[in-house]
């Protein structure tokens, strides 16, 4: 892997102690801030827990081919905007080791590696599939919303055969999409269970490449689920 950079990113701190992480990806070309402003505007709040630090880091700017080389804040670069393209793996891994670092500024502060979910926002969330599903296996979860990863992902290949224990996945799509669409979704969520991934797959009729308050929230009531506030039991 190449040599990684601190990502800047912006940090919704806990009320209380904070016991549990959150590291949630924006989609191409957005910021950690873009996507903590628009998570904000939909809930008319910051998504914020008692317990739980949300850090929304930046993909750093570098030439993505779907935009004819010009330079964006994405996490990977693809040759296409497709299922059926191949991975642009020298980006993805590189990421990959800088997301790691970021994981690993976690767990020095005392958080376990099971009390952080990794999750994002369409290419955001296929990112996080790849970290965590080749690289962190031991993570608390996983959640793609609007994603995919291609047909012939190299996470598919190295899942084939896992008999390790893996991090559950919260998938949600638009049925209304038009640049991921939702069959793309459905088609990264029966591959993932076919190797063994326990997954849900929610979908939300005329929902198009976005957010919605319902997904948002239904989101929130599953990271709940994956990351309860411990600290009654650990006073």
């Amino acid at each position: 892997m190449a040599a990684s950079c601190s990502l800047s990113r912006c940090v919704v701190s806990p009320a209380g102690k904070h016991t549990a992480s959150i590291i949630f990806l924006h989609g191409s070309g957005d910021s950690g801030q873009g996507l903590r402003s628009w998570i904000r505007e939909i809930l008319k709040k910051d998504l914020a827990f008692k317990h739980i630090k949300v850090l929304f880091p930046t993909a750093l700017a570098r030439p993505y081919t779907p935009m004819m080389g010009a330079m964006s804040n994405v996490w990977f670069d693809r040759y296409k905007i497709s299922i059926d393209s191949a991975e642009h793996l020298e980006s993805v891994d590189s990421m990959c080791s800088t997301l790691t670092d970021l994981i690993r500024e976690e767990t020095e502060s005392g958080i376990q590696k099971n009390r952080i979910l990794l999750g994002g926002f369409s290419m955001g969330g296929a990112m996080s599939m790849h970290l965590a599903y080749r690289y962190h296996r031991d993570v608390a979860g996983v959640f793609a919303l609007s994603s995919f990863l291609n047909e012939n992902s190299v996470v598919y290949k190295e899942l084939e055969g896992c008999h390790e224990s893996l991090p559950e996945l919260f998938q949600c799509h638009g049925q209304s999409d038009q640049l991921v669409f939702h069959q793309w979704g459905e088609r990264t969520n029966t591959f993932l269970k076919d190797v063994g991934v326990s997954s849900s797959f929610h979908s939300f009729p005329n929902l198009y490449h976005e957010l919605g308050l319902q997904e948002v929230e239904q989101l929130r009531s599953w990271i709940l689920k994956k990351l309860p506030d411990d600290s009654a039991q650990t006073q």
